[in-house]
């Protein structure tokens, strides 16, 4: 089997010969990543969406500055009424950003957010995706994003999450009045990808939502993404696409939550020793969920018997369900994966389905 036939049993309960083991589209080098395990023992996903944003009336500028030897990034959005900015500092080690000042700091800022938001038209855009298809050819499947639930998306890409609640109390007709203009953009989205689904298979789409119990808890969690994950399923019934969300923190809080929802992919599940679910808990509690399973970043410093064994462990609980995979979606210890990769593909073609 290729591993897009592989991948593709796992998510519609067909047979499959072996657990497949999965990276990210870009985790690592995939040329140098195949030449050491094997192109048919490690399958990709890549990001993609078959739509666009278009913003007649807004302007994005982006400027390059630098303080205290570290580079850094301003992001501005020019409105009509106004813009707003915020500054990234880019990591020396994994050459990531972190925000160091966000965009919405105070009342006038989300006014010209709103502004922003309600200028935004969704429109198909087929081509980025039907070349992404192309690239991943039976190497692998489109992980099709449907961007971030309205809380989720405010506290990870717009706002500190301690103004986030401050303004949530402060100024809630406003915030009410964000979060449904967000929501709209999320059902013009869905509707394109059902349009999509007519002529190309999607067998699942993603809401990259992080979604992790601590920064969210159960009330806003019910209050802010059912609803939403609710309106996709209503609106992608009837195509076969399930409905995923990327799910990399702690989650035991929000099992209750999650088994109500019509979500049927948790990708990223992150398991112990570094979060507190585990695939056996997962596989008892949601009988019909496909968990993409992120092989646990700590592991990787492990040495190779360790690693085997932690792999080893993922399948044995939850393997001969065939409705799980190992995959690698959240950052490792820099070079970690010339180890450890071998250590876990070993696993996957040593355990007996």
């Amino acid at each position: 089997m290729s591993m897009k036939e592989r991948m593709l049993g796992i998510l519609k309960g067909g047979n499959v010969d072996r657990i497949p083991f999965v990276q990210y589209y870009g985790m690592t080098d995939e040329q140098e990543a195949w030449q050491l395990v094997g192109r048919n023992n490690l399958g990709l996903l890549r990001w993609s969406q078959p739509y666009q944003f278009i913003t007649p009336d807004c302007r994005f500028e982006s400027i390059s500055f630098e303080s205290s030897g570290t580079k850094g990034r301003r992001s501005i959005i020019h409105t009509p009424i106004g813009s707003i900015f915020e500054e990234v500092l880019i990591e020396k080690i994994i050459g990531g950003g972190s925000i160091k000042k966000h965009f919405l700091k105070e009342k006038k800022d989300y006014e010209i957010f709103l502004f922003y938001l309600r200028n935004i038209i969704v429109r198909e855009n087929i081509s980025t995706f039907v070349n992404d298809l192309k690239i991943l050819g039976d190497d692998g499947l489109p992980h099709t994003s449907l961007g971030r639930t309205a809380y989720q998306q405010l506290w990870i890409q717009w706002v500190l999450i301690d103004d986030l609640c401050q303004h949530l109390v402060d100024f809630p007709d406003l915030m009410e009045e964000v979060i449904n203009t967000m929501n709209e953009i999320h059902r013009k989205i869905f509707l394109i990808l059902r349009n999509v689904a007519k002529d190309y298979e999607i067998p699942y789409v993603v809401f990259g939502d992080n979604i992790t119990a601590p920064m969210i808890g159960e009330r806003y969690f019910r209050k802010y993404c059912l609803p939403v994950y609710q309106k996709c399923a209503e609106i992608l019934d009837g195509t076969g696409i399930l409905i995923g969300v990327h799910m990399d923190g702690d989650l035991k809080p929000l099992w209750n939550a999650i088994k109500e929802s019509p979500v049927r992919v948790i990708d990223s599940m992150s398991v112990p020793p570094d979060n507190d679910t585990s695939v056996a808990d997962a596989i008892k509690i949601w009988p019909e969920m496909r968990l993409l399973v992120n092989f646990p970043s700590s592991i990787h410093l492990k040495s190779s018997d360790e690693i085997y064994q932690k792999a080893m462990e993922i399948l044995q609980q939850g393997g001969k369900t065939k409705r799980i995979w190992i995959q690698i979606s959240e950052n490792m210890p820099p070079g970690a994966w010339r180890k450890s990769y071998p250590a876990i593909v070993k696993a996957t073609n040593d355990f007996k389905i």
